[in-house]
């Protein structure tokens, strides 16, 4: 049943709820190899001019950061101007960026690119996400995680031919071609989006999860406590997952596996394109499927599951993923309870903090992705260092775990003294009234 929205929501064909989340969900998979098909182009480029793999890394983090620390600007116009328009111009900047790598023949250019194709893919992600939250009610777990789904498992429908194009036509045509694919679908599909109703949607049933008094500004965002709480949580989470994004090609060739066949359902690839085919499938199922189970038993008790479970998958990753069979398995494991962060603390801040700044409030909170990403190069510099990968997976691990402690003994009590202290308040302004 779709979510009722309130009588002040825009007219026209595309102002349904639905409406909006397939337009979101069609450009966000057009944006998600900026991310998830990276790793395939590191070792060609670095095969081509000699690059180093810790150079190459720094355009991914040049991305990383500006796709998320330029958010909350994103989203200020956004909210204040509507998404389309957003969205449009991050669909050209994001098409332009891989026009840019495929000429790319130094690393200066090379990190051009990676910064268009930040602030382009930001633009994109961030509104669409916002979009999704206004538009929908008690379920706004679920459609934030369909929403992000998009930037998850549309990985997967173009991972296969982007390798293959690769392989056949190199690395640099595959950059030209796929930006002004992707770049000229996002644009498309950004004439859907309208901006949400004003007043929200209505909600339909009390929802189970933790539910904020009022409408915080930016301002009011950055002095509250739960901000920060969920900011060092949500660094923890992606410093692990990025670096799996980043450097899963660099790991399985260490590893002396990457090309090895892999057989699942009657299915035969090389190792690292079916754990990159597989990771992206459950990076994306994640996302709706815990945003759903968050809207029915509570945003901090999924975190807590997904979270231990993402950290002990990184451990067995460690211990256990040096065969291809149990690399491709285990590596589905962790992109699966890793994806989940971008359904639920999306949801979690429009829960706490309200709905008329959501896009620019969870913005914020986004840029800790971007902190996170600095950390990716590091990853590659320590197993170097140390001659493995080991203490990369077990850093990570650990990060992952006490994330998930967090969630339940700090971040719930914490949202819960907010909420009933901000309840208070009302109650003394509305008497004193």
């Amino acid at each position: 049943m779709a979510t009722a929205v309130s009588t002040d929501q825009p007219r026209g064909p595309f102002a349904n709820p639905w409406i909006q989340l397939v337009a979101g969900v069609v450009c966000m998979s057009m944006i998600a190899q900026y991310q998830y098909g990276w790793t395939v182009f590191v070792l060609p480029m670095s095969d081509a001019h000699g690059w180093g793999n810790a150079a190459i890394q720094v355009s991914f983090t040049i991305f990383v950061i500006l796709e998320t620390w330029l958010v909350p600007v994103e989203g200020y116009l956004a909210d204040r101007f509507g998404p389309r328009f957003v969205v449009l111009c991050g669909g050209i900047l994001a098409g332009l960026a891989w026009v840019i790598d495929s000429s790319a023949t130094t690393l200066p250019v090379l990190y051009l690119g990676g910064a268009v194709a930040g602030i382009g893919a930001g633009m994109v992600y961030g509104t669409c996400i916002g979009n999704a939250l206004k538009w929908f009610g008690q379920r706004r777990g679920l459609a934030a995680g369909l929403t992000s789904a998009g930037f998850g498992a549309g990985a997967a429908l173009t991972i296969i031919p982007i390798t293959n194009m690769i392989k056949t036509s190199g690395y640099a045509h595959t950059f030209l071609f796929f930006g002004i694919l992707q770049g000229s679908i996002v644009v498309i599909a950004s004439l859907f989006l309208m901006t949400a109703p004003k007043g929200g949607p209505i909600e339909l049933k009390p929802p189970r999860t933790l539910q904020g008094v009022y409408d915080h500004t930016p301002v009011q965002v950055l002095t509250s406590p739960v901000f920060y709480v969920m900011y060092v949580m949500f660094v923890l989470v992606a410093a692990g997952g990025l670096t799996a994004v980043a450097q899963l090609g660099p790991i399985a060739k260490d590893y002396m596996i990457d090309t090895f066949p892999v057989t699942l359902i009657g299915i035969t690839l090389p190792a690292l394109t079916f754990a990159l085919v597989l990771n992206n499938i459950m990076n994306g199922i994640t996302r709706p499927a815990l945003g759903a189970v968050s809207d029915a038993i509570g945003r901090e008790v999924t975190m807590f599951l997904a979270f231990l479970i993402e950290g002990l998958g990184i451990f067995a990753l460690w211990k256990f993923g040096t065969t291809p069979f149990a690399f491709v398995l285990l590596s589905g494991l962790v992109f699966f309870a890793w994806g989940e962060i971008y359904s639920i603390f999306p949801a979690t801040s429009r829960d706490h903090f309200g709905q008329k700044f959501a896009t620019t409030n969870y913005g914020m909170l986004y840029t800790a992705k971007g902190t996170a990403s600095i950390l990716v190069p590091f990853a590659g510099a320590l197993s170097a260092s140390t001659g493995s990968w080991s203490a990369v997976l077990v850093i990570a691990a650990i990060a992952n775990i006490v994330a998930a402690l967090m969630a339940i003994g700090i971040l719930r009590p914490l949202r819960i003294w907010e909420i009933n202290r901000d309840r208070a308040r009302a109650s003394t302004h509305t008497s004193n009234s």
